[in-house]
C-alpha cells in the first residue's frame, strides 16, 4: 500500500526528518504520494501496484439501459464494487452495475474541486496567471502532494495541473481557499453543485477526498459530473491527458494508469483510499464516441485498469452515436391549399444525437404529426408539429418541425385558381 511520503522544501521542515525521507524513498523526481488514511510509512516503489480488500459477496449484476434484445451482456467485473459506462454526448448508459451504490470518493472528489475553480475562471473571479497565495494549511495537507509551502509563488493554472494530475491535497486546499476564502465555504458549493447536476447520492464534506465517513458519491454520480465537466470544460482533459507534471523541479506521473496504457483515453481522474479501493474515472474517444468509464473499488490498480478497458471495448462495439436530426435540414415537403405557393419545406428544429445499438441505427424511423394552422401562411422557424423519432416502436426522441422558409397565405386570386381547376 501506498503510504504519504512527507517532502516539502527544507524551509520551515526539520532537517532529520527530510533526511529520514530521502534515506527511505527512491529519488525525489519519483516520489508519489496518495491519499491514504495513514501516514508516515515508507511509500512502495511508483511502478508497484498496490492492494486494497476486493469486494466481498456476489459481484455486480450488470445491465445495459441502452442494448436492444441482440446486445450482449456488459462485462461482470467481480473485482470491483461498482461501475458506470456513459456516453458523454447523450448521457445515454451503455452499461452499469450497483450504478447508485454509495461508496468512498477519495480523490475522485477533486473533480468538483476542479469544476468549481473552472467556473471561477469563466466567470472572471479567477485568473490562469493569478498568483495565488499558499497558506499553512494548505502546505501541511496531508496525502498526495505537488510540494507548495508558504513561500510558493504559485499560479491557478499550475495548482490546477498539481490538483488534476497528480492529485495534490495542497492544491486542493489552495484552490478553494482562493475561490471561497475558506474550505468550508467551499465544500458548500461543492455540494450545491452536486445538487444541481442531479447528483442526489452524492455528499461532500472535505475538497481532497480524504477519509471521512460522512462523504460518499456514486459511480453514476461521478460519470454525471464528468460529463457535465467535459461539456463545460473541455480544458480539463488538455490537464488531465498529461502522463507527467513538473513544478519545482519535482516530476511527479500522473495517478492514471490508463492513459500509460490507451491512446485512445484522455482523462480524467483516480482515487485511492483504505475505504474506496482504486478508483478510475477514464474518458475515452474512440471513433464517433466520447465515452465515460466510472470503476469503484478495484483491489489493485492493474484491475480496475483492465475494468475501464473491458467497458470502453463494449461501449465501442456495441454501440454508436447516430445523428439523425440536423436542424435545417430538410425531412419534409408540408404540402397545404392554405398557401399561396401550395406547400412549405420542413426540417427539425435541432440536432439530435442518439446512442443505438450498433445493428439498430439503420431501424431508425420518423413521423410528424402536423398541428399548425396555416390560414396566415408560415414563417421561417415557425413550429408547425413535431417530428417523433422510433426504433422498433419504442419512441427515442422528438423535436419540433419547423418552416425552413416563409410562406404567405394564398391570396384570392390563387384560391380561385384553384377552385376552377378543380372543375376542369
Amino acid at each position: 500500500m501506498k503510504k504519504e511520503l512527507f517532502m516539502m522544501k527544507p524551509t520551515g521542515i526539520s532537517l532529520l526528518v527530510l533526511a529520514a525521507a530521502l534515506a527511505a524513498a527512491a529519488p525525489v523526481a519519483q516520489a508519489k504520494t496518495h491519499h491514504h488514511a495513514a501516514h508516515g510509512a515508507a511509500p512502495s516503489a511508483k511502478n508497484k501496484d498496490t492492494a486494497t480488500a476486493g469486494p466481498t459477496g456476489p459481484a455486480p449484476v450488470p445491465d445495459s439501459p441502452a442494448a436492444d434484445k441482440n446486445t450482449p451482456a456488459p462485462p461482470t467485473l467481480p473485482q470491483a464494487t461498482a461501475y458506470t459506462l456513459m456516453d458523454a454526448t447523450t448521457g445515454a448508459i451503455l452499461a452499469e452495475a450497483a450504478p447508485d451504490l454509495q461508496v468512498a470518493p477519495a480523490s475522485l472528489t477533486k473533480l468538483m474541486t476542479a469544476h468549481i475553480v473552472f467556473q471561477a475562471l469563466h466567470g472572471g473571479a479567477l485568473k490562469s496567471d493569478q498568483v495565488v497565495p499558499i497558506s499553512v494549511d494548505a502546505w501541511h495537507s496531508v496525502g498526495s502532494t505537488m510540494f507548495i509551502d508558504t513561500t510558493s509563488t504559485v499560479t491557478v493554472d499550475q495548482l490546477l495541473h498539481g490538483l488534476i494530475i497528480v492529485s495534490g491535497n495542497d492544491a486542493a486546499v489552495a484552490l478553494a481557499e482562493q475561490v471561497a476564502g475558506s474550505t468550508d465555504a467551499f465544500v458548500q458549493i461543492m455540494n450545491k453543485d452536486a445538487a444541481a447536476m442531479g447528483m442526489t447520492n452524492t455528499v461532500y464534506t472535505n475538497v481532497d477526498g480524504l477519509p471521512d465517513p460522512a462523504e460518499h458519491t456514486t459511480a453514476m454520480d461521478v460519470a454525471i459530473l464528468s460529463r457535465n465537466i467535459i461539456a463545460s470544460e473541455p480544458e480539463f482533459l488538455q490537464i488531465s491527458k498529461q502522463q507527467s507534471y513538473t513544478y519545482n523541479n519535482i516530476t511527479q506521473a500522473s495517478w492514471n494508469p490508463v492513459l500509460a496504457h490507451d491512446a485512445t483515453v484522455d482523462g480524467m481522474k483516480t482515487g485511492l483510499t483504505d475505504a474506496s479501493g482504486h478508483c478510475i474515472d477514464a474518458t475515452a474517444l474512440r471513433g464517433n464516441m466520447r465515452m465515460i468509464a466510472v470503476v469503484m473499488g478495484g483491489p489493485t490498480w492493474t484491475s480496475s485498469t483492465a475494468a475501464i478497458e473491458a467497458l470502453l471495448d463494449y461501449g465501442q462495439k456495441f454501440f454508436t452515436d447516430a445523428k439523425v436530426a440536423t436542424a435545417g435540414q430538410q425531412v419534409d415537403t408540408l404540402a397545404s391549399e392554405a398557401l399561396d405557393s401550395g406547400s412549405v419545406a420542413v426540417g427539425a428544429g435541432k440536432d439530435i444525437t442518439l446512442t443505438l445499438p450498433a445493428d439498430a441505427a439503420a431501424r431508425v424511423t420518423h413521423a410528424i404529426a402536423y398541428t399548425a394552422d396555416l390560414t396566415s401562411g408560415a414563417t421561417k422557424g415557425e413550429t408547425l408539429g413535431t417530428i417523433t423519432y422510433t426504433l422498433d416502436g419504442k419512441t427515442l426522441a422528438t423535436t419540433p418541425a419547423v418552416a425552413l422558409a416563409d410562406s404567405a397565405p394564398a391570396s384570392f386570386v390563387t384560391k380561385l385558381k384553384r377552385k376552377l381547376s378543380h372543375f376542369l
